[in-house]
């Protein structure tokens, strides 16, 4: 699936839309989009470029976070605009100086077909570093949610998180998620549909009601 717009960079996917496919070199060998982490989430994020500060603080966030990743069923893929061999000095540069190891796939998008077919690059913020992007990909290879910063503000590694469960938790049970949630908060109880349903809403005790329309329960 691709959006061609001017410039030949492309337009940047869209939540429900089928992850596009492609195929790529990363620090943990070639992958092929279609066939990477069967029956996981994926986390793919792009970063400016390697030897960078802001965005060894981020990678360096995403490893040794990775267990919590992991711990939910997904796989970390990052991505910058840069070689193989500048991903590798790279990961094992920051290894040496701080202890931290990028263990996780990092795609060398170094003829920037990935990025242009994510919507990464962004010519008013820059054309030839990818922006800060999240995609969000569940099992079935569908994209769930985007989150796009800065090339100069860093990400949040608590809301990825949270962004994620609360993602999971959704599918699992049926629920939507109010402000600010996190696990062990109330969840809310979809609407009612009709009047027949509204009724029985306004007679249920079990959940938690500001009115028939917002009603809150926990799991």
């Amino acid at each position: 699936m691709e959006n061609t717009i001017e410039n030949n960079v492309t337009s940047m996917p869209r939540i429900g839309d089928e992850a596009p496919d492609f195929k790529a070199k990363t620090t943990k060998g070639d992958i092929q989009m279609a066939d990477f982490a069967k029956d996981k989430w994926i986390v793919m994020f792009s970063h400016p470029a390697d030897f960078t500060p802001v965005c060894t603080t981020e990678m360096s966030g995403f490893a040794t976070r990775k267990a919590e990743f992991e711990a939910l069923n997904t796989e970390l893929l990052g991505l910058s605009i840069d070689s193989i061999h500048a991903h590798l000095g790279w990961v094992s540069n920051v290894k040496e100086k701080t202890g931290v190891y990028f263990d996780f796939p990092i795609i060398a998008d170094i003829d920037m077909k990935v990025s242009k077919l994510y919507g990464m690059l962004q010519p008013n913020e820059s054309e030839t570093a990818a922006v800060r992007a999240v995609f969000f990909i569940d099992p079935k290879k569908k994209i769930r949610l985007i989150m796009y910063y800065p090339l100069n503000v860093g990400r949040n590694m608590d809301e990825i998180l949270r962004a994620l469960e609360a993602l999971q938790t959704s599918d699992e049970h049926s629920v939507a998620m109010p402000l600010d949630w996190k696990k062990g908060d109330k969840v809310i109880v979809p609407p009612p549909k009709n009047l027949a349903e509204m009724e029985a809403r306004i007679a249920d005790d079990s959940c938690e009601k500001v009115d028939f329309y917002l009603a809150k329960k926990s799991l």
